[in-house]
């Protein structure tokens, strides 16, 4: 009879670590990210995690909610999906994958009612000084050290001119319009060319598809004013893919993307069938490699090998899981208890195994006050026909960190 019931328990626990649970998980993590038309990457990240640890709607672990693709103009929507998120009893833990406008508030809120819940923010869209506040941990690409490196690379490649293009709702983001000053200034002391073009805004009346048109008519005449010695960078997802079209089919660099990606655009843009190689990093870089090689512009076009947002979601996810596991609470950030640089590279280098990653905390340029709970990274840059470019290996001169945006 003690065997019997002996035997009955070893085959539950291996069902459970099988991924069967039979039993429901013992706290929840809750991510938000956005669509699929505005963010894929964040979307597939959050898909990863409810793979491995299954949906709080089948007794697993994971929560996933999605903000709204006019998420400026819906902050309330963002702050009721995450606020939600707290009001399970067994939430623990709650990531968002990019922090759109209303993520502060709506951490703010949580903080309020649930002090045990960790808070996590990737990519945040607003002010440092108060997501900082708000969230233990905030990380971001290093768009301070990536305003002169992408500009570098773009250089490297022979590239003459190097032109931006955002819009206000972008530029109004600190990091963003610092990054903007900084690949000026780059621009100058590596004698290039700098100019900046204005694109409507994805989430304004004109929409997504309205945004995507315009990139795609008004490219030729970019290229026509600039040359095609010219590398183009735009601050937006959603016009990532009709621009690296343009410039696969007419000429001109494009080193990498806003938050980098094989994914961001290659696939739409080039028509890249990926569907056999879901979740295959190194498969989907050989394959959007092979496309951009067959349509003549190897050496002209690049991305990061892992994306950026996909591994931010995922994870930041494991390591909330990991320092719930451990008994780690918000008061242990707060005390300086938690090594944040340590956990967040160990947990980026466990999902984009073979890259190179660097990292630094954030320093407000103004105040100089530096922010332990928010350090910036970014992987080597890859140009599709010709592998890495060793921008890891680059000294980002110290002036740089000085400039402020405008």
């Amino acid at each position: 009879m003690k065997r019997g019931i002996v035997f009955l328990a070893l085959i539950a626990l291996v069902t459970f670590f099988a991924g069967g649970a039979l039993a429901d998980a013992p706290f929840h993590i809750g991510i938000m990210t956005g669509t699929l038309s505005q963010s894929e990457d964040d979307l597939r990240g959050a898909e990863k995690l409810i793979e491995m640890y299954g949906d709080v709607a089948n007794g697993g672990m994971i929560k996933h909610v999605t903000y709204p693709d006019n998420f400026s103009s819906e902050m309330e929507t963002v702050i009721a999906q995450l606020v939600g998120l707290a009001d399970d009893p067994l939430m623990k833990a709650i990531v968002s994958v990019q922090g759109v406008p209303g993520t502060t508030e709506a951490y703010r809120k949580i903080r309020e009612r649930r002090p045990d819940i960790i808070l996590l923010i990737g990519m945040s869209q607003e002010d440092p000084n108060l997501t900082t506040q708000a969230a233990d941990v905030v990380t971001d690409p290093d768009n301070v050290a990536r305003g002169y490196l992408i500009v570098k690379a773009a250089q490297k490649l022979g590239a003459k001119t190097f032109v931006h293009i955002s819009f206000p709702r972008h530029m109004s983001i600190e990091l963003l319009s610092r990054r903007r000053a900084i690949m000026e200034e780059a621009c100058k002391d590596l004698g290039m060319t700098y100019a900046f073009e204005t694109a409507p805004d994805p989430t304004s009346d004109v929409g997504i598809p309205g945004a995507q048109q315009f990139i795609l008519e008004k490219f030729p005449a970019w290229l026509d004013k600039y040359g095609k010695e010219t590398a183009f960078f735009c601050t937006n997802d959603a016009q990532t893919e009709p621009l690296l079209k343009r410039v696969a089919e007419m000429g001109g660099f494009f080193i990498e993307s806003d938050l980098p990606s094989p994914l961001l655009g290659y696939p739409g843009a080039l028509g890249v069938d990926l569907s056999s190689v879901q979740g295959d990093w190194p498969a989907i870089l050989k394959r959007v490699e092979d496309a951009v090689v067959a349509k003549g512009a190897a050496g002209r076009m690049g991305t990061w090998a892992f994306s950026f947002a996909y591994t931010t979601g995922v994870a930041m996810g494991e390591m909330g899981k990991k320092l719930v596991e451990e008994g780690k609470t918000p008061e242990d950030f707060k005390n300086g208890n938690i090594d944040i640089k340590k956990e967040v590279l160990e947990a980026y280098g466990k999902f984009s195994p073979g890259a190179e990653w660097n990292a630094s905390f954030y320093t407000d340029a103004s105040t100089g006050v530096t922010m332990k709970n928010y350090p910036l990274l970014y992987q080597d840059t890859y140009i599709f026909g010709k592998g890495y470019m060793k921008m890891t290996d680059e000294v980002v001169p110290d002036k740089y960190f000085t400039v402020t945006g405008q």
